[in-house]
């Protein structure tokens, strides 16, 4: 029962979040994390600029908080997450030296509403046409 209740207060973080990240050479690149929540269970992915998509491993959400790891170049980067509405508070570790840690902020993406179809102006129907009038005789000169 209890396990049922924290589920069910679990925030939703299902969608695409981005955000921008400082690299370690200072430059900035854009984040776009993919999250697909199941219950207690997060997986997706996180894709930088230019690079494939890495796969989220051992994604866990706990309330309005979530971890997962991701693997890449031989380094494991633990994220730390915390939820609240549209925005992801994300900080970051690395099992490496040489990539340190950094905090960043995720905002999820919104779906674009699809354009409304124009309504389709009905034509006007059809007036019946005025009778012709009957023509005038004419007597000659």
């Amino acid at each position: 029962m209890v396990l049922s209740a924290a589920t069910t207060m679990a925030a939703d973080v299902t969608g695409t979040w981005t955000g921008q990240s400082a690299g370690p050479d200072g430059n900035t690149m854009q984040l776009t994390f993919t999250f697909k929540q199941d219950g207690a269970t997060l997986t997706g992915s996180v894709q930088g600029p230019g690079g494939d998509a890495m796969a989220i491993t051992n994604g866990k959400i706990d309330g309005d908080k979530f971890s997962f790891d991701v693997s890449f170049n031989g380094m494991t980067i633990s994220h730390q997450c915390t939820v609240a509405g549209d925005s992801i508070k994300m900080t970051t570790k690395s099992d490496s030296g040489d990539f340190p840690g950094m905090e960043l902020t995720l905002t999820r993406v919104k779906d674009a509403a699809p354009a409304a179809p124009a309504p389709a102006t009905p034509a006007a129907p059809a007036q019946p046409a005025a009778p012709a009038a009957p023509a005038t005789p004419t007597t000659p000169n």
